[in-house]
């Protein structure tokens, strides 16, 4: 990696996280290409971790986070949440990212499923490649939203754009997105395009543009509430009977 620094942020080449920094931006990368970056409870905590460095850290001015290959992340790893794991780490990634002062900025790069998409939703600036592919498939796998989607989506895409993305299963592609304010632009390549802007948040006063973000999400006081209610919801889904029915209809095919 390029550059050096001293800061707090812990820089990590390997594993299935990647977190590099070059000036006053922090990079996340989900790396685990043969399992569509997936995410397990391990990579929650380590990119919740990157979040809260990034957070405490007076020399980081934006965090973006992107994928490998031609995904973002194709959501939570099925496989975790089936062996009866504890949700913990979730939980914490999902606080971490509504909660941090730092402005965080997300470069789709594909394929955005499940949380790969409602993960959008707590951040400050979104660019999608204009082909990538976006969805909340979570009513079909007979689960719930979450990370507070269910409250913020229709404040972004509105009411009825929401419930057709949750109640049918749509999917987007990075040009849609953009078109319904899910993103601020599509553009290719999509990780320049979000670094630069990064680099441009970077830039500007620390505490202020970190005072003007908790000013912005000032109105999404019920997000927490939203979340817990999600989260209830969604972990007596996984014990239900039609999550169990199609996990074993995907087995069998």
């Amino acid at each position: 990696m390029s550059g050096t620094r001293t800061g707090s942020v812990a820089e990590h080449v390997d594993g299935e996280v990647k977190v590099s920094v070059q000036g006053r931006v922090a990079r996340v990368t989900i790396d685990r290409p043969s399992k569509k970056n997936a995410l397990t409870q391990a990579m929650y905590k380590r990119i919740a971790d990157a979040l809260l460095e990034a957070d405490s850290d007076p020399d980081i001015g934006a965090v973006v986070i992107t994928g490998v290959d031609d995904v973002f992340t194709a959501g939570n790893d099925l496989a975790d949440f089936m062996a009866g794991n504890s949700l913990d780490e979730t939980h914490r990634f999902l606080d971490a990212i509504a909660t941090v002062h730092v402005p965080v900025i997300a470069a789709v790069n594909g394929l955005a499923i499940g949380v790969g998409l409602t993960l959008l939703l707590h951040c400050d600036l979104v660019f999608v490649e204009p082909s990538a592919d976006l969805s909340a498939p979570f009513v079909g796998l007979g689960l719930v939203p979450e990370a507070a989607s269910s409250l913020l989506l229709p404040r972004v895409v509105g009411e009825r754009r929401a419930s057709e993305i949750f109640l049918t299963g749509r999917h987007l592609s990075g040009s849609e997105a953009a078109e319904w304010g899910l993103a601020n632009a599509a553009a290719t390549p999509v990780l320049p395009a979000a670094v630069e802007a990064a680099e441009r948040v970077a830039a500007q006063p620390h505490a202020a543009a970190r005072t003007s973000k908790s000013l912005l999400r000032s109105h999404e006081l019920t997000v927490e509430g939203r979340m817990a209610e999600e989260m209830a919801a969604f972990a007596d889904a996984l014990k239900g009977s039609e999550f169990a029915a199609v996990m074993a209809a995907r087995r069998a095919r």
